[in-house]
């Protein structure tokens, strides 16, 4: 279930000023727990369509106001990320900040609901560069969350496989 895009647009003293807004929302069998613990894996953004590596050390905990530097799958120039705010295995918010022109701010949320695990990533666009950007970006922005969801679950599906017994033993196996 997609949500939909607003665009608000307004002057502010003569500039050009637009707001996109997009929220995803994929349903996934894995648990909060490893959805989150795969989302504040900063080291790990294997499953990310747009970012190649970080430069954060490996079991850093994201904490508000840290500041680290990502590599794009398209260009070899580092872009700069900024923790706005962590809550504990609910949300993680982050502002990119990769050239002037444009303000991306990026929000993961995570929760438990009837049919499994809701992740929700909501991307928001300001700036004057914003309609050029979500152009370029969209198709990739469009994967995200589907990409997280099965990079998740493809890593919990060997261990679940490994803990199924054969046929022919008995439940009084120990």
């Amino acid at each position: 279930m997609q949500g939909w895009l607003s665009k608000f647009i307004h002057r502010k003293r003569r500039r050009f000023c637009a707001s996109l807004v997009r929220t995803y929302r994929e349903i996934s069998s894995a648990s909060v727990d490893e959805l989150w613990q795969k989302v504040v894996d900063l080291t790990d953004v294997s499953w990310h369509p747009l970012l190649k590596s970080t430069n954060v050390p490996y079991g850093l905990v994201p904490k508000p106001g840290l500041i680290f530097q990502a590599v794009t799958r398209f260009s070899p120039i580092p872009i700069r990320i900024f923790v706005e705010c962590v809550n504990h295995r609910e949300m993680l918010s982050i502002r990119v900040l990769a050239i002037p022109g444009i303000e991306e701010r990026v929000t993961y949320q995570v929760e438990s609901t009837v049919c499994g695990t809701c992740l929700s990533y909501s991307v928001t666009l300001r700036g004057w560069l914003s309609p050029l950007i979500w152009s370029l970006s969209r198709p990739y922005a469009d994967r995200v969350a589907r990409s997280l969801v099965e990079a998740v679950e493809k890593a919990a599906l060997p261990a679940v496989s490994g803990n199924k017994k054969s046929i022919n033993d008995s439940c009084f196996d120990f």
